[in-house]
């Protein structure tokens, strides 16, 4: 993948910037069309910005806008199914009056929530070191002409970016949900 190519939550930062800039000087000198490209370049930012961000989230793995899909830390999914069990159990501990069962439910539903927020820093974690790996090997490679290597860690990268977007929305998902 090409860095034409590529979304980039930090180039969409800098072409945004550079819009900005270039629309204050069209203002400034008085310069309709300076202003014009200005903000142009600033929507382009924002479609990057967006595209950047752009994930696909299905129970147990997630795909991006770069085409990696990436499968959930197995803690993810076990802590999900364990909270959904411990509800269920809760509420027909509730039901038939049993509070053994209730408590037990309870119980598993708070485990079930740890691990799943375990799995998700995990993710979180690991995709962030891909990326951070992924680009600076592919700044190496492209100073050595390997353009083998390049794409490697371009593709590490991509997988590590598409990984902690899965964790983030879920994290944010969950956020919005105890609000």
């Amino acid at each position: 993948m090409s860095a034409d190519n590529n979304t980039s939550t930090l180039k969409s930062y800098v072409d945004s910037a550079t819009g900005a800039a270039q629309n204050l000087v069209g203002s400034i000198i008085g310069s309709t069309g300076d202003q014009a490209e200005g903000q142009a370049k600033k929507d382009k930012a924002q479609a990057e910005y967006d595209a950047s961000h752009a994930t696909a989230k299905l129970p147990g793995v997630t795909a991006s806008s770069a085409g990696a899909i990436t499968k959930d830390h197995p803690d993810r999914t076990a802590g999900s199914y364990n909270q959904t069990a411990g509800a269920a159990k809760e509420t027909i501990g509730g039901l038939i009056g049993s509070e053994n069962l209730k408590q037990s439910g309870r119980q598993q539903n708070l485990e079930g929530q740890e691990q799943e927020a375990r799995g998700q820093l995990n993710d979180l974690a690991s995709g962030v070191a891909d990326r951070v790996a992924g680009t600076v090997g592919s700044g190496v490679a492209a100073l050595t002409g390997d353009r083998v290597k390049q794409a490697e860690y371009e593709q590490q990268h991509d997988v590590g970016k598409t990984q902690q977007r899965g964790a983030e929305h879920d994290i944010k998902k969950q956020t919005e949900a105890t609000q």
